[in-house]
């Protein structure tokens, strides 16, 4: 096997090599492998026959306007177009023997985030941390399957808005009981930290719904916020989707739509922080992401 530590190439030649080689592995063991460009019909054929996509594109067309409609507009809610929602939806379903199609929604869509708290728990408590840096995950563009580490920059300027959709299944267990999504958000005056509370308080029991709530003013100048769901002398359920933190014309929440709300990064990306960090988490709490048909 040949082994370089350079190649220099001239851009003539930069399009041969990249169409014929692809790099794996760029950060433990970095190398460059051979494309497999030829494929024989044997194993053409059975790529065809393993693919959902002729099922989920005849289950589509089965569909009538009004139902491509419903879709199109559940589909808009995540920048994605009807039918893409719908092939993503109909292989969750697929691969878990899941008969029929779902009923698309305005308030989540395919997967979204649970927080469960059963006996003998009675507290959950999760963060994301927006500091002013702060790396993330970013696809590659052009290359299947390839993320890079990108580092942001957000600089908070109010307003502030929070808002999320929800659904609970919550018993309260006393008084005291309460379930609440909030920002703390730090400000500066007169050399004095200032933590000021944009909360919004969940319901116990409600189907799904839409909550919001705005921060305009602070004392002093602001600084950073970080974000928490909080759900304390409580058990049950709580269902999210669509979570966002909108300021400065755009929204900064990872994982918006909840695809993996309990996922870290290790090796190559371990200075990417979760996207949702426990604070309290006992035994009989727990908070993940799945896919469920209601």
């Amino acid at each position: 096997m040949s082994k370089v530590s350079y190649v220099s190439l001239l851009p003539a030649e930069e399009e041969l090599y990249f169409k014929g080689l692809t790099a794996q592995s760029r950060f433990i063991v970095p190398r460059v492998a051979k494309k497999n460009l030829l494929i024989s019909k044997k194993r053409i054929k059975g790529l065809t026959q393993r693919s959902l996509l002729p099922q989920v594109a005849e289950a589509w067309n089965l569909l009538s306007e009004t139902e491509k409609t419903s879709w199109s507009n559940a589909g808009a809610q995540m920048g994605l177009k009807g039918y893409n929602l719908f092939v993503q939806d109909k292989i969750i379903r697929i691969k878990n023997d899941m008969p029929g199609n779902a009923e698309p929604s305005l308030l989540h869509q395919s997967w979204v985030g649970v927080l469960a708290i059963e006996p003998p728990a009675t507290e959950l408590k999760i963060t994301q941390l927006h500091p002013r840096n702060y790396w993330v995950l970013k696809k590659v563009g052009g290359k299947k399957g390839q993320y890079e580490p990108v580092e942001v920059v957000e600089d908070l300027a109010l307003p502030l808005k929070i808002s999320l959709n929800y659904k609970s299944e919550l018993t309260p267990l006393g008084s005291n009981a309460f379930a609440k999504f909030y920002a703390n958000v730090w400000s500066s005056y007169q050399g004095v930290d200032i933590t000021n509370e944009l909360k919004i308080d969940l319901n116990f029991n409600t189907d799904w719904k839409h909550a919001e709530n705005t921060l305009s003013i602070v004392p002093g100048y602001v600084v950073s916020y970080n974000l928490f769901f909080h759900l304390y002398n409580i058990q049950g359920l709580l269902y999210i989707d669509n979570v966002k933190a909108e300021h400065s014309g755009q929204n900064w929440v990872r994982d918006t739509f909840c695809r993996d709300i309990n996922q870290g990064f290790t090796k190559a990306f371990y200075q990417i922080p979760k996207h949702w960090s426990a604070i309290t988490l006992p035994f009989g709490a727990d908070y993940e992401s799945f896919y469920r048909d209601f």
